[in-house]
């Protein structure tokens, strides 16, 4: 009886140690991805009969707003000009010129869903086509891309400037896109444009797991020796003061955010030059350097070193979800 008991005892302490360390970890999992919502989505589109549903966009002119991504070849992005024309807005136009409005809606019934896109492939191939957007190099994931489009557009950018990944959606690709059902067409037609304009910069996650929870604000990936580095010779000379190192850097992950042109413009060019050639000189490796710039895409558009708004206010302003 005592041998029985002397196993048994170790052996529930463990179990009970493993089944907190599931709970913890599943409800971590069961936070970030937003599976209930996810689920009820899911559930509402089989009935509806169709993959995805959409609601109404919001305002927006297409010549005022642009999309840019990064890419590698083998990525499919045919969703953004499928869901996100460039052009329908302009043809719409003209054809209400001689068709009933009725006709109009029903040829193009989301019209402001279009927008400019900058789609960069970071490797391209000796067969990719001379239209191709590439990058200087392959490193720093979307962060490359996000960079150049701004320096080489410096002088002619659009109102609203929208980063995001190049996966349309997905449970598990797609977790960090923060609608329903994960779907990054839902969140640019709902994105609110004139919050951007009014804001500045926009975080297009809300959630606060992972990057805002109390716990992930002393970041590991900004350490003060990386701060100095990225702001090294930046416009506002207090970031590159070693006085000037927070305490804290905290924002909702993961690098799908909205910008106005005004806010970008309050940094001069060589700025952005310079955060661009921080990335292409450092000896962090490509998602290294590029989960640096992940957690600075706030600070770098002007908010505090901690920006988490909270969750209900943002998904109101951010998506008119109230």
């Amino acid at each position: 009886m005592r041998w029985t008991l002397r196993f048994a005892i170790p052996a529930f302490l463990i179990a009970i140690t493993l089944f907190v360390i599931l709970y913890i970890k599943f409800a971590q999992i069961w936070d970030q991805y937003d599976a209930p919502a996810y689920a009820w989505v899911s559930l509402q589109n089989t009935f509806r009969g169709s993959k995805l549903y959409s609601p109404p966009p919001v305002a927006g002119k297409v010549e005022d707003k642009v999309v840019v991504m990064a890419k590698v070849e083998s990525d499919h992005t045919d969703w953004v000009a499928e869901n996100l024309p460039e052009y329908a807005l302009h043809f719409v136009c003209v054809l209400s010129l001689f068709l009933p409005t009725a006709l109009g809606a029903y040829i193009n019934p989301h019209p402001t869903n279009s927008w400019q896109h900058a789609i960069y492939t970071v490797d391209p191939s000796v067969n990719s086509p001379n239209t191709t957007l590439t990058t200087p190099q392959n490193k720093g994931h979307e962060s490359m891309a996000y960079l150049t489009y701004i320096i080489d557009h410096y002088t002619s950018l659009p109102a609203t400037l929208a980063f995001i990944h190049p996966h349309r959606g997905g449970f598990l690709d797609a977790w960090h896109t923060d609608t329903p059902h994960h779907d990054n067409v839902d969140g640019l037609r709902n994105l609110r444009l004139e919050y951007v304009q009014q804001n500045g910069y926009v975080n297009l996650r809300c959630n606060w797991n992972p990057g805002c929870k109390v716990a992930d604000r002393k970041n590991k990936h900004v350490t003060a020796k990386v701060w100095q580095e990225v702001f090294k010779g930046a416009s506002k000379a207090s970031f590159s003061q070693p006085e000037y190192v927070p305490g804290e850097v905290g924002s909702a992950c993961c690098a799908q955010f909205a910008v106005s042109r005004e806010r970008v413009l309050e940094r001069p060019l060589s700025d952005y030059e310079g955060f661009r050639q921080w990335v292409l000189d450092t000896n962090m490796s490509d998602a290294k350097s590029g989960r640096v710039l992940e957690f600075l895409w706030h600070v770098i558009f002007g908010m505090d070193a901690v920006y988490c708004p909270d969750e209900t206010s943002c998904y109101c302003n951010v998506y008119g979800r109230c």
